[in-house]
């Protein structure tokens, strides 16, 4: 689908309210426009700060914007994620939007196998053909064949975070958000990552990532895009 506007972000705008300070209003950003299409890869650039983070988070459906639209295409048509009704969201994340972030966050005592095949199964893979992909993508990450039973609650960072990457790539997401997917990472398992998303792109998937790695960045990056030039302004 080579071409294909696989994400829309028309005329968005984000800011806080803290209502425990008397309804101060914090502005991120305002009439944000970003579109991204299959084969792309759009790196966020910016300070710490400027929000990033809360874009992933608000395209994810995560935030709720203040205005504008996020649009991803899902089973044909674009779907505005900041009106989808929560079952069709769930749709989406189920079979179209993929999302990699800084940290695990899963129900304890489940094992990683069952973890990685998860989203397999719930796309209705054979549980034969899911558990052999899972575990091929488990051992490409070298995370050791003795924690695969394991529930990953007591990994280590970087092997809590390779499961994690496991997990959002063993199935093939048409739209990939990855938020500092490399960060608690060697320069090993960096350069697998590297290649895990050059395959997707090649797929013709569509992703936004943030990356604080240089060499990272400069291995993936179609375009970069600069939040801070769609920073709000302070609000009175």
């Amino acid at each position: 689908m080579s071409g294909q506007t696989f994400i829309e972000i028309d005329n968005l705008e984000k800011h806080f309210v803290l209502h425990n300070a008397g309804a101060a209003r914090i502005p991120v950003f305002q009439n944000l426009h970003l579109s991204v299409k299959s084969g792309e890869c759009v790196v966020l650039a910016g300070v710490s700060g400027v929000g990033k983070s809360t874009l992933m988070r608000s395209i994810y459906g995560n935030y709720l914007p203040t205005g504008g639209a996020v649009r991803v295409f899902h089973e044909g048509e674009m779907v505005d994620i900041t009106s989808a009704p929560p079952f069709q969201l769930l749709d989406i994340r189920r079979r179209t939007l993929g999302y990699v972030s800084q940290f695990l966050r899963v129900i304890p005592r489940i094992s990683t196998l069952d973890l990685v095949m998860q989203p397999l199964l719930d796309n209705g893979v054979d549980a034969k053909e899911a558990e052999d992909r899972s575990k091929f993508i488990l051992d490409m990450l070298q995370l050791p064949k003795a924690h695969w039973d394991l529930p990953p609650a007591t990994f280590s960072g970087g092997e809590q975070q390779r499961v994690n990457i496991a997990r959002s790539f063993v199935l093939d997401f048409p739209v990939m958000l990855l938020d500092e997917p490399t960060a608690s990472l060697d320069a090993a398992n960096r350069q697998r990552v590297i290649n895990l998303i050059n395959r997707a792109l090649s797929n013709g998937a569509a992703l936004i990532g943030i990356f604080h790695d240089e060499a990272v960045r400069e291995a993936v990056a179609t375009s970069f895009f600069e939040v801070s030039e769609f920073a709000a302004k302070e609000v009175a």
